[in-house]
């Protein structure tokens, strides 16, 4: 149209294709929401893992250390009673 004004039919077609456009824009935005969302999570999963492994480290370190200090102790125990067995000989 040489006037500039538009007829129904274009105005129709250009407020479809703003309509799609539109669309695909949020369907991206909504993508990249929840592949964000989605790596923030198997972050939280790593960083959990991580945790979980050091604990089980930290249990075996500890349960070691429990285990060496009850033999020093049992064998602490046997050489007291070999002293007092010792000290009851020369009363």
């Amino acid at each position: 149209m040489p006037d500039g004004t538009m007829s129904w039919p274009e105005a129709i077609f250009y407020l479809g294709v703003l309509v799609l456009v539109t669309f695909l824009i949020a369907i991206v935005v909504v993508g990249l929401f929840d592949w964000r969302k989605t790596r923030l999570q198997a972050d939280q999963a790593e960083d959990l893992r991580r945790l979980v492994r050091r604990y089980e480290q930290l249990a075996e370190g500890s349960l070691d250390a429990q285990q060496r200090t009850a033999a020093d102790v049992a064998e602490l125990r046997s050489r007291a009673a070999a002293i007092e067995q010792i000290l009851r000989t020369v009363e």
